[in-house]
């Protein structure tokens, strides 16, 4: 039987890209597109949400309430969104991602596996002049990753600031994330990592809102196989 999924933020321009793609996959149903105002479906078994902060929390408490899986990919979830999430979701499950891009979330385990063996790095994540919030989530997410494999790089020398921030912003572990906000670009970010004698750059770049959907079509599936709360798509990657 089909998976019965709805779509929150369905009249946006990746709400409505998700409508198409779900509606293509023989293994899901376009159950229900929610907007804004729009009466919730309690009979769906996955709402998608690609919406904003405060509609994404109000969303996601609806469908702990009524035992809905959620597959949530909006911005500016907090750590205190996650801890609240963990209460509520104790008859369905929740996915916080901040990346369904693949390719993004092999970048972030690539860069886990390089972090012990150089001294320093440093992030540049790139994105649409549509983008409200920086850094990215992506991009938080990632220093988060690898602050937790290794706990202290090389100090910044920096001792005299002639602008405010010309090294970016401090992210977990001391780890400076630089953002760029431009017309053209859809989502890039490259993770820059160095030690004596030698530079090694990772990169992975968006050129299409697309690349997002593969990762969310497996989400809408394997979710109900995950318990509770998960963030980040490696989790049911098996990564």
């Amino acid at each position: 039987m089909a998976v019965r999924v709805g779509v929150f933020g369905a009249a946006g321009r990746m709400g409505t890209l998700i409508c198409e793609t779900v509606d293509g996959d023989p293994d899901l149903e376009l159950a229900a597109r929610m907007d804004l105002g729009d009466e919730r479906d309690p009979t769906i078994d996955v709402a998608i949400d690609f919406t904003h902060a405060e509609a994404a929390r109000e969303n996601a408490r609806w469908c702990a309430e009524n035992a809905v899986h959620a597959v949530i990919g909006t911005s500016g979830m907090t750590e205190a969104d996650i801890d609240d999430f963990r209460r509520r979701f104790d008859r369905s499950s929740c996915l916080v991602a901040p990346n369904f891009a693949i390719g993004a979330v092999l970048l972030i385990r690539l860069a886990e596996l390089s972090a012990e063996y150089f001294d320093s790095v440093e992030i540049l994540e790139q994105h649409h002049d549509g983008k409200i919030d920086a850094p990215s989530g992506t991009a938080i997410h990632t220093a988060e990753r690898l602050a937790a494999v290794r706990s202290a790089w090389s100090p910044d020398p920096t001792q005299k600031e002639t602008l405010h921030h010309p090294r970016g912003a401090v992210g977990p572990g001391g780890i400076h994330i630089h953002s760029m906000r431009l017309r053209g670009i859809i989502a890039s970010q490259e993770i820059v990592f160095g030690t004596t004698g030698q530079t090694m750059s990772i990169r992975h770049d968006t050129f299409d809102r697309t690349s997002f959907m593969p990762g969310v079509l497996l989400a809408a599936k394997r979710i109900a196989d995950h318990p509770g709360v998960t963030v980040g798509l490696d989790k049911l990657l098996g990564l």
